[in-house]
C-alpha cells in the first residue's frame, strides 16, 4: 500500500483529475487538472509548488561524514566544499557503472544532507564500517517542496528571514519561514530559477499553507510529475529508470552506464583526492580506451513530422504529455542504428520536438543530422533529427543572483 507524504493532505484536496503516480513508495499526484499544460506554464511564467517528499534523503553526522560521502560518491567532499554549498554527484559500483545520482549539501561542519532517487541505507553503512560517522534515514521525518519559476523567489522573499536575494545558485541556508524552521536550497529539476523547501514532517502542512498563501499574487501553481516530466527534458536532465538504468537493476551488462557516457563527467573528480571512490579505478581505465555512449540532445525536423502525418491525411499526432518509449536512433541513411532516444517531449515554450538520447560518441557533435524512428498509423518510419546542445532550456535567471554574496 502506497504511503502519503507529509503534504498529502493539501496535495489529494486540490487533485481534480485524480491521476497519482507510485513515487518511491509514496502517492503522488501526477497532474492536478486533466491535463498539466496550466502547471508546465506556471512555472515557465510564474511558480510552481510541487510536493518532492519521496526523494530518498539521509542525514550524515560525524568527523567523518565527508569521508563516507567522498568514498562512495564521485565528488570529493572533504576538499573546497564548505558549509552552505550543495553538489550534484552520481555513485558507482566497483565497475565503473552508475547506481544512482543526486545532490550533497553541506548543512553544518559534521553534518550533510544526500538526496537519491532509490535507498542506499545499506551501502552507506557498508561503506561507513569503522568510520566515525552516524547515517540517518530522514526519509520520512522530512517533507520537501519544490518552488520553480521565476517569481520563485519573490514569493520566499514574503515568508522568510533570509534575504533572498543573496541566496546563490546551488547554496542552502537554514531560516524560518513564517515563523518555523526550514532549509532552503536553490536546486530544482525544472532547468529554472528554483529552490527547494525542507521541513520536519509536523510542520509540512503550515509551511504548504504558508507558500501558498504567499504566492497568489505571483501566480503560484500546485504541480504534478506530468508538468516536471516535460520541464527536465527542456532542461536536458536525464531521469533513472529512463534514461539510464541502475547498475545493480541491469541484468545485463549493456543496459550499465559510467558517468561519461551520460554526460557527467563534470560530477566526477579524479585528481588531488585524499582517497579513491568506489569504481575510480574502472572509470580512469574508461577514460584511457574511451566510453562507448555519449548523452546528447536531438531537435526533431517538424516539418519532416507534418510532411509524415500528411501522407496519413492526418494533422500530426504527438503524445498529450512526455513520452518515455524509447526508439532507435540511426545513421542520416536511417538503416543503421546508432543509438537510441530515450525522453520526448513537444516543447511549448520552444515550440520544438525534442528528445534526449544515446548515441556513439562519434555522433554526438552538435549539428550532426541522425534519423529517428516514429511511428504513425502502425508503420515504422523515420525524420530527421539533429544533435544539439543541451539544456535546450536555459535561462539566465537560473544562475543570476541579484544581491551576490
Amino acid at each position: 500500500m502506497l504511503k502519503p507524504t507529509p503534504f498529502h493532505e493539501r496535495t489529494t484536496a486540490l487533485a481534480q483529475s485524480w491521476k497519482f503516480k507510485d513515487w518511491a513508495g509514496k502517492v503522488a499526484i501526477s497532474a492536478y487538472d486533466a491535463h498539466s499544460e496550466r502547471e508546465y506554464f506556471g512555472v515557465r511564467h510564474a511558480a510552481g509548488l510541487m510536493d518532492a517528499s519521496p526523494l530518498y534523503k539521509y542525514d550524515l553526522y560525524g568527523p567523518d561524514a565527508a569521508k563516507l560521502l567522498s568514498r562512495v560518491a564521485t565528488r570529493d567532499i572533504t576538499r573546497k566544499f564548505g558549509v552552505g554549498r550543495v553538489t550534484y554527484c552520481t555513485w558507482c559500483d566497483e565497475r565503473g557503472h552508475v547506481l544512482d545520482d543526486g545532490t550533497i549539501s553541506h548543512l553544518a561542519p559534521e553534518h550533510f544532507r544526500l538526496t537519491s532517487s532509490e535507498p542506499w541505507l545499506r551501502w552507506l553503512l557498508r561503506h561507513g564500517r569503522r568510520l566515525d560517522v552516524r547515517v540517518e534515514d530522514s526519509t520520512d521525518r522530512l517533507g520537501c517542496l519544490a518552488l520553480q519559476g521565476p517569481n520563485s523567489r519573490h514569493i520566499l522573499e514574503q515568508c522568510v528571514d533570509f534575504d533572498m536575494d543573496r541566496m546563490r545558485f546551488f547554496r542552502v541556508r537554514k531560516t524560518r519561514l513564517d515563523g518555523l524552521d526550514v532549509w532552503v536550497s536553490r536546486t530544482g529539476y525544472t532547468g529554472d530559477l528554483g529552490f527547494e523547501v525542507w521541513v520536519d514532517r509536523a510542520d509540512a502542512l503550515a509551511v504548504w499553507d504558508a507558500l501558498m498563501a504567499n504566492g497568489q499574487r505571483f501566480g503560484i501553481t500546485p504541480m504534478g510529475l506530468d508538468a516536471l516530466d516535460v520541464l527536465r527534458i527542456e532542461a536536458g536532465f536525464m531521469l533513472q529508470g529512463v534514461d539510464y538504468f541502475s547498475s545493480k537493476s541491469c541484468i545485463i551488462e549493456a543496459r550499465k552506464s559510467t558517468p561519461h557516457e551520460l554526460g557527467l563527467g563534470q560530477a566526477v573528480d579524479l585528481t588531488d583526492r585524499a582517497f579513491p571512490f568506489v569504481g575510480q579505478e574502472a572509470i580512469e581505465a574508461e577514460l584511457k580506451r574511451g566510453h562507448k555512449w555519449a548523452l546528447v540532445g536531438l531537435d526533431v525536423s517538424w516539418p519532416e513530422l507534418e510532411a509524415l502525418y500528411e501522407e496519413y491525411s492526418l494533422p500530426p499526432h504527438l503524445a498529450p504529455i512526455a513520452c518515455r518509449d524509447a526508439v532507435p536512433v540511426y545513421q542520416e541513411d536511417g538503416r543503421t542504428q546508432v543509438g537510441q532516444a530515450t525522453s520526448h517531449t513537444w516543447s511549448p515554450l520552444l515550440k520544438q520536438q525534442l528528445s534526449l538520447a544515446s548515441v556513439h560518441p562519434r555522433y554526438a557533435k552538435p549539428g550532426t543530422q541522425l534519423k529517428i524512428e516514429h511511428t504513425v498509423e502502425y508503420e515504422r518510419r523515420v525524420v530527421t533529427a539533429t544533435v544539439v546542445e543541451r539544456p535546450f532550456f536555459d535561462p539566465e535567471r537560473k544562475r543570476t543572483t541579484p544581491g551576490r554574496a
